[in-house]
């Protein structure tokens, strides 16, 4: 993998073949069945919490480079997500449009009203 890589210019489906490669080629995929990325998913969900558990949370995080611990846990998290998702065959985008619709159905944005600007 390059350092030139940017979410601006990688697709979700370039991240998911690289792991279905990487799980192909150390014969993991026996090992990646929905229950256990799911569960996976929360561990590495869990170790976020962990490095910010005794904050305030409003203060920012101190070190959020890309190599740092906090988005070395969100790179698990994501790739335990688009794992489970590859493994059910859900396009990842397509279940992130529609849920972005039902939610906006379910909680619709504050229309301005004359009342709402006094």
């Amino acid at each position: 993998m390059e350092n030139s890589i940017h979410a601006s210019t990688t697709t979700l489906a370039e991240m998911q073949a690289w792991l279905d490669q990487f799980a192909m080629e150390r014969d993991w995929e026996k090992f990646h069945t929905p229950k256990n990325l799911a569960m996976s998913i929360a561990i590495e969900a869990a170790e976020i919490m962990e490095l910010v558990q005794w904050t305030h949370g409003s203060e920012p995080i101190e070190n959020s480079a890309n190599n740092s611990p906090i988005a070395e846990e969100i790179a698990d998290v994501l790739a335990y997500l688009l794992r489970l998702a590859s493994v059910l065959k859900i396009d990842p985008a397509q279940a992130l449009a529609l849920k972005i619709m039902k939610n906006a159905i379910k909680y619709p944005a504050p229309v301005d009203s004359p009342e709402s600007t006094k």
